[in-house]
């Protein structure tokens, strides 16, 4: 019994689906809401927004925690499935940072992540996730690291998401106790930081 109810359960989540077309968000632990239920993360707090604008899309949360943009150009084509999706939301490059790979490397992966969706659905928006490093990564490596978001968004012509942490990056009631990951609280407020930039693709 439970599992007709399962799969009935499953086949009314299609229908609620269908015809709606699909955002991605590309991430890592930050996207995947790291020690909150999921459904606490920005991912699901956009597709709340989405609904309550009436708007026809799905948000997948394609976050994986540790992931680099070197990790999400290996696994941008299986994150896209074979059904593609209408936006991709690039939110990687916060880890780069942190294990001071070269910007040079990051900004050709990212660029490497919106070549290949783009191969799949040429027409794909596209909103890069703009991240910052602190201080104690030194003032070259913080400003080159910094300038790669906007350059590649530029150059690609995509969408930017001028600083993903914004009003959350170094706030204590705004992070959990390890001063990386977002609380509840932070998550919405990197939601409203995404659907400023979000909602215009959308309904344009």
């Amino acid at each position: 019994m439970l599992a007709t109810g399962g799969a009935l359960f499953a086949q009314d989540a299609a229908n609620a689906n269908a015809g709606k077309k699909r955002i991605l968000v590309l991430g890592d632990s930050i996207t995947a809401g790291y020690g909150l239920d999921p459904e606490l993360a920005y991912p699901a707090l956009l597709q709340k927004k989405i609904d309550a604008a009436a708007l026809p899309y799905t948000v997948k949360n394609a976050g994986v925690s540790g992931d680099t943009t070197a990790g999400g150009l290996r696994r941008i084509d299986w994150a896209l499935g074979k059904d593609g999706a209408a936006v991709l939301v690039v939110a990687l490059g916060g880890n780069d940072g942190l294990r001071g790979i070269p910007p040079e490397q990051t900004a050709a992966n990212l660029a490497g992540i919106i070549d290949k969706a783009r191969a799949k659905n040429p027409a794909i928006k596209v909103i890069v996730a703009g991240m910052e490093m602190p201080g104690n990564m030194g003032p070259d490596y913080t400003a080159g690291f910094k300038a790669v978001f906007p350059r590649v968004a530029g150059e690609k012509k995509a969408a930017l998401v001028d600083f993903l942490l914004a009003g959350v990056g170094g706030d204590e009631k705004l992070n959990q106790p390890d001063g990386i990951h977002p609380t509840a609280g932070g998550q919405q407020v990197i939601a409203d930081n995404v659907w400023k930039v979000l909602e215009g693709q959308l309904v344009e």
